[in-house]
């Protein structure tokens, strides 16, 4: 057993009820990423989240990889706490589960392909005068509008249309974000103006649309490099760890071969990192790196300097030496070093959920309130909740039986 997992057995976490979205029903057609991430933050917060998956194979997702005891990565991230039923929306009898599951439904989130939802009747506008409560959310790559309503959108094509690949990266190549950013973005959007709408279902009594393309999400997230590009200015360039246009904040190596990433933000910590502790004093009155902007211009030769200063210095003194200057700076981790982080150590940061595979460890949900004791529930199999669910809309065994021989669950 791993050294987390160890730490995990002698933990507990309060699984008791008053949690903000106890009793929220929450319907999700989803598949990837995107939508996934957004229910599993809401059941984090109480919400029960009933998952429709496609019989004999569910979400893609989970065949992306075999890395957790067999289960995939990403699926298991942003799953734990469903429930899964297996349904094929596409065969006739579905839409009577459908709409039973509906009935009872405070909110339906779906990222289908183009067009699927409203094809199969799950628009907001063919569903509103029936349930004039329900919540419905659509996420999609571009929106259902545009000349790009229709076309098909994965995390990385995102990246690419939003610009992000042209400033990320290094000056001859650009590179994907590490982890899917396009789809996190549109699932933290989609899981935030959920709450908004079940706020103001509060207040109005009606449930209202909420739309989230990720084209328009990661936009909105870059908007410091397009405002740093307003009226055709250069926009920032591509500086590989380092910052495009704040200096010195980025990667210096140590004497010993070890990276160290530091950051300074002003006149006041330039002054300070000159003084204790690149111990020249004489460089703050330098003109050459008088302003952010002339550090920037002359990064070249202010690398040169700083891992001059760095030369004699083990990587663990470097940061001790940051650190008693003041100066922000964090080691280059790996994900072996970020499973033994000392820190999310110290903060009790692990706990332990159930999946097929057996226990898992997981991290708890950042930012809740202290009054509120997360879900963290088990990561489903496949259809782990198909007959359980029908029973509870209440199909009987035979119908059962019958639904499944017609393989539409």
């Amino acid at each position: 057993m791993c050294s987390v997992c160890q730490d995990l057995s002698e933990s507990s976490i309060v699984t008791g009820a008053n949690r903000p979205l106890d009793g929220i029903t929450v319907v999700s057609l989803e598949h990837a990423i995107a939508a996934p991430f957004c229910t599993r933050q809401l059941a984090d917060l109480g919400a029960r989240v009933i998952k429709i998956e496609r019989p004999g194979s569910g979400d893609f997702a989970r065949s992306y990889d075999e890395r957790v005891k067999g289960l995939a990565s990403h699926f298991v991230w942003t799953n734990r706490s469903k429930e899964s039923l297996t349904l094929d929306v596409k065969h006739a009898d579905a839409n009577a589960v459908l709409t039973r599951l509906l009935q009872s439904a405070d909110v339906l989130v779906q990222n289908l392909a183009p067009g699927a939802a409203a094809r199969l009747g799950l628009s907001f506008a063919a569903l509103h005068e029936s349930y004039p409560r329900l919540i419905v959310c659509d996420i999609s790559g571009y929106g259902d509008s545009g000349p790009y309503r229709d076309k098909k959108a994965y995390d990385l094509l995102i990246q690419s249309e939003s610009g992000f690949l042209s400033v990320t990266g290094t000056p001859d190549e650009p590179a994907k974000a590490g982890c899917s950013i396009a789809d996190i973005s549109a699932g933290m959007y989609a899981y935030s103006n959920i709450l908004a709408a079940l706020i103001q279902r509060g207040k109005t009594g009606k449930g209202s649309r909420v739309e989230v393309s990720m084209l328009e999400t990661m936009a909105e997230w870059m908007s410091y490099p397009l405002y740093y590009a307003i009226d055709d200015a250069a926009p920032p360039q591509r500086t590989g760890a380092a910052h495009s246009t704040i200096y010195p904040y980025g990667p210096f190596t140590a004497g010993d071969g070890k990276v160290v990433m530091l950051g300074l933000q002003n006149e006041r910590e330039w002054a300070v990192f000159c003084e204790k502790v690149l111990l020249r004093p004489e460089l703050v009155a330098d003109p050459r790196y008088a302003s952010n902007m002339k550090r920037s211009i002359a990064r070249a030769e202010l690398k040169t300097l700083v891992e001059q200063a760095f030369a004699g210095l083990s990587a663990e003194q470097v940061v001790a030496r940051l650190d008693a200057a003041g100066i922000a700076c964090a080691r280059v981790n790996d994900m072996h070093d970020l499973w033994q982080h000392e820190q999310l150590r110290a903060r009790a940061r692990w706990v332990e959920i159930e999946s097929p595979a057996g226990p898992l460890p997981a991290l708890l949900p950042p930012g809740l309130p202290d009054s509120v004791q997360p879900r963290m529930d088990a990561v489903p199999a496949l259809g782990q909740h198909t007959r359980s669910i029908l029973i509870e809309l209440g199909y009987t065994p035979d119908e059962i039986a019958q639904l499944q021989a017609a393989h539409v669950v």
